[in-house]
């Protein structure tokens, strides 16, 4: 099994790229989150955004498989699903997705209760996509939940209309305006009946049957390893486990069967939400690479904020997950300015350094390396050797800093725009 994952938070580009090389693989497998992810695809000059479905959906052959370590949400499925065929009517999700049966449900009540939770001053305010996965997670947790397989049981609208009037009940006492408990409840359940149109299996034994019968899987995270649970920069990280250790665990998949680990990172960096962000731009230059590289959420269309390549952040995720090749994205968004900076290391109050941190210094000083910039048209590129000189030491310096390769370069934003470094 190989694993694509993000390395800094999130919007790296890991759609494209899985799009792009899945149809080497038999099955590609989402191993955590749910509708809170987008990963946007271009095919044929339009653009879509997939965000429970894995992105091997648009290759012939190619199973897609939502793991164990996600959550669902019937309601957002089904409208993905809609738009999936409206997209393209040739795909035909019900043949090839398959759901675990372990897979817990994103409940109608876990989208007010996320939303109750950023609007309240007694609560810490992250910045959600407000789609109800912190609370789905955290009652799976709690064991006070339902899961995907609960679906077939005979109580289970009983059980589910027992935890939505719970929670009425929790979120009426808090004073805020509520939809019609009725009207959502017979959407999800509505929701519900068309997710039974789709095979539900235990996926851990139906991914180990494939590995043993020499099929290729490739493991698809969302998100990015510094908004990991445990591992990114916290409170303002996401409610699973985004690194190679979690496809393990969200799959089923031992450790000893992961084979390449691809770490995709952008040539800068971006962040959605609140957080400690040392290489933020907030000038003219930080809203020129803002629109020039499209940086407004796949998902809820929120501006991203942009700094600076953080090295630190970097060399700590990679680590962390033992990424074996880099993908490096929008450099292509930098081409010509004049010099380009990259974060080596933060300066603290005290005057020690830091070269490698998961928890970055909120009061630590950015100190900048610059290089020199490149300038090029990207948009016909069909070699490596067709890239400017100045990107090409940029790319060297960012290989014996992280000391793995980059093995792939971003040029532009559509499907074919990459090019294979080794």
């Amino acid at each position: 099994m190989d694993i694509v994952l993000g390395l800094q938070w999130g919007d790296e580009g890991k759609g494209k790229f899985i799009d792009l090389i899945s149809e080497n693989y038999d099955i590609t497998a989402r191993f955590n989150g749910g509708s809170n992810a987008g990963h946007s695809i271009e095919r044929n000059g339009r653009r879509i955004t997939l965000k429970m479905i894995p992105s091997g959906i648009f290759m012939n052959g190619v199973e897609n498989v939502i793991g164990t370590g996600t959550v669902l949400d019937p309601v957002s499925f089904k409208k993905e699903i809609i738009n999936l065929r409206t997209f393209d009517e040739t795909v035909q999700p019900e043949m090839n997705v398959i759901i675990s049966l372990k897979a817990h449900f994103v409940l109608p009540t876990h989208k007010l209760l996320d939303i109750f939770m950023e609007e309240s001053p007694d609560y810490t305010t992250i910045g959600t996509t407000k789609n109800g996965i912190a609370q789905a997670y955290s009652n799976k947790i709690l064991r006070q939940n339902v899961r995907i397989g609960d679906m077939f049981a005979p109580d289970f609208k009983s059980r589910v209309q027992h935890i939505l009037a719970r929670d009425y009940k929790m979120l009426s006492a808090g004073g805020i305006e509520l939809p019609s408990l009725e009207e959502i409840s017979n959407e999800f359940f509505e929701a519900v009946d068309f997710l039974k149109r789709f095979r539900c299996t235990e996926t851990e034994i139906y991914l180990n049957n494939a590995l043993a019968e020499g099929k290729k899987i490739l493991a698809e995270g969302s998100q990015a390893a510094m908004l990991d649970i445990d591992h990114g920069t916290y409170p303002y990280v996401t409610s699973s486990s985004t690194t190679a250790s979690g496809a393990s665990s969200g799959l089923g998949i031992s450790p000893k069967k992961i084979g390449e680990i691809f770490g995709i990172a952008k040539a800068y960096c971006t962040r959605v939400g609140n957080g400690v962000f040392p290489t933020e731009l907030f000038d003219e230059l930080g809203e020129e690479i803002r629109t020039k590289g499209n940086e407004f959420g796949s998902n809820t269309g929120r501006p991203r904020r942009t700094g600076w390549l953080d090295l630190p952040a970097l060399k700590y995720a990679v680590m962390i997950n033992g990424v074996t090749q880099l993908v490096l994205t929008k450099a292509d968004v930098l081409s010509g300015l004049p010099s380009v900076a990259v974060c080596t290391h933060y300066e603290l109050e005290d005057g020690n350094t830091v070269e490698v941190s998961g928890l970055l210094p909120e009061n630590g000083k950015p100190i900048l390396k610059w290089v020199n910039g490149w300038d090029a048209d990207f948009s016909t590129m069909k070699s490596p050797s067709e890239l400017p000189k100045e990107l090409n030491e940029f790319l060297s310096f960012l290989e014996t800093e992280l000391g793995i390769p980059v093995a792939y370069l971003s040029t532009g934003p559509g499907r074919e725009q990459m090019l294979k470094m080794i």
